[in-house]
């Protein structure tokens, strides 16, 4: 399945995928995949828990998503072997022709700037609360300006965000995605310590309710569990810069960075929502007393955390526009002096911009949630819609025997029909909600 084959050649811009520096060990592919999942929806996992009505009804929902989570990873995996595109739009555009390809762009570019303002918001949030706690015990006076998100972001962003940011290849965020995903594995073991000691101060449901509400609050649910373990935007861009590129190795990579991310993330659901039941934040660390130094330590290593996922992001987001601008200069629209997108004149002007966008977003757009919710359903293309799209496709292409064709054909299928019953269901609540 990897590599060239007969009918691959019709495809339009082949460039073989070994075209990507091929620097990434299996391990750090497990470590970016996971860090790419471990994001903010860390903290909302009890939440979604409990508006599932109990640990039974939200693992059935975590284990359905695992299935359809994997096996988009995996068929990603398959189309950019037989593609020879490095990227997930290149990969979209030479399977599903150039219609959906820009389709994809669209989505892709749009979906991964609502999720880096996101990230910076949570970032935000973290650091304010933080200082806070900090200056919790100082008589009541006017906050210093230095605690203010409008300098502390800046700073962060500047410091330490464009520096990670600046890579060339998506293979330099392993050193960090290690330290990220420490930091969440150190939330996830804090909730369930927490549980079991009953700190002073902790007030929480004695007897949480352990049914659910209605089918539909389980199904209301399916959205945030599953765009919790979203990594799929980075699958190819890793896939492409791994050493060892077979589909049976790359499914084993898959399959053991959902299974980590799995238990941390249900470590968190289980015990979060055994600890406050119903009454729990949306954002856990909001339930938690503010002047526990257990707390603010992991409200400072969350904020780490997705410092270390927002270059991932930007990475792929930037991926976007250096492919638009490889075509402009081919029409003869760009400068060539600057033709490679992946130098340094044209790398870092890049990056900048768009930590500038989504820090103006930011600090100039105080209330995104309604925005974010519904962009959120985009999500959905990426994880089911897209790569049951590429793996229909690639039927036409690959030489497979009729049977495994037909059962291949019908799981594409099946996969773009729940995307698109997601993408239904996340957008008419959000909606809803906003009205």
């Amino acid at each position: 399945m990897e590599g060239q084959t007969p009918g691959s050649r019709d495809l339009p811009e082949k460039s073989h995928p070994a075209a990507a520096a091929a620097t990434l060990s299996s391990m750090g592919a497990v470590f970016i995949l996971m860090k790419s999942a471990l994001g903010a929806g860390l903290l909302n996992f009890p939440w979604a828990f409990s508006k599932a009505g109990g640990v039974v009804p939200a693992f059935l929902v975590e284990l359905v998503s695992l299935v359809f989570l994997v096996s988009g990873l995996v068929i990603l995996g398959y189309a950019a072997a037989v593609s020879g595109q490095a990227t997930y739009q290149g990969v979209v555009r030479g399977l599903c022709g150039p219609a959906i390809g820009k389709l994809c762009e669209a989505c892709f570019l749009v979906n991964l700037l609502m999720i880096s303002v996101a990230f910076l918001r949570v970032i935000g949030d973290q650091l304010e609360k933080l200082c806070d706690s900090l200056l919790s015990g100082t008589p009541p006076a006017p906050q210093p300006w230095y605690t203010d998100q409008r300098f502390t972001l800046p700073l962060l962003s500047a410091l330490v965000i464009l520096p990670l940011s600046a890579p060339r290849e998506i293979a330099f965020q392993k050193y960090t995605s290690i330290l990220g995903t420490l930091a969440a594995c150190y939330l996830a073991l804090v909730i369930t310590v927490q549980y079991y000691l009953w700190p002073q101060g902790l007030v929480r449901e004695s007897r949480p309710s352990l049914s659910p509400a209605s089918w539909t609050s389980v199904f209301s649910v399916f959205p945030t569990i599953c765009f919790g373990f979203q990594c799929h935007e980075a699958a190819v861009s890793i896939y492409c810069s791994m050493h060892k590129r077979s589909l049976p190795h790359w499914a084993l990579v898959s399959v053991l960075s959902l299974l980590a991310c799995c238990l941390i993330y249900s470590l968190t659901g289980v015990y979060g929502f055994l600890t406050f039941g119903t009454e729990v934040s949306a954002d856990i660390l909001m339930s938690y007393p503010g002047n526990d130094m257990v707390i603010i330590v992991a409200r400072v290593l969350f904020a780490v955390s997705i410092v270390t996922v927002y270059p991932i992001v930007l990475f792929l987001g930037r991926s976007v526009m250096q492919d638009f601008w490889r075509r402009s200069c081919l029409w003869g629209w760009g400068p060539r002096a600057l033709a490679d997108p992946s130098g340094l004149w044209v790398r870092m002007p890049l990056t900048v911009l768009w930590v500038t966008v989504t820090l103006a977003m930011v600090l100039f757009m105080p209330d995104l949630s309604e925005i974010v919710s519904i962009i959120g359903g985009i999500s959905s293309f990426f994880i089911f819609i897209f790569p049951g799209l590429c793996l229909i496709c690639a039927m036409g292409i690959e030489p497979i025997g009729p049977r495994v064709k037909c059962c291949l054909e019908v799981w594409g299928v099946v996969s773009v029909l729940v995307g698109t019953f997601i993408f239904g269901q996340s957008t008419v609540a959000a909606v809803w909600e906003m009205f």
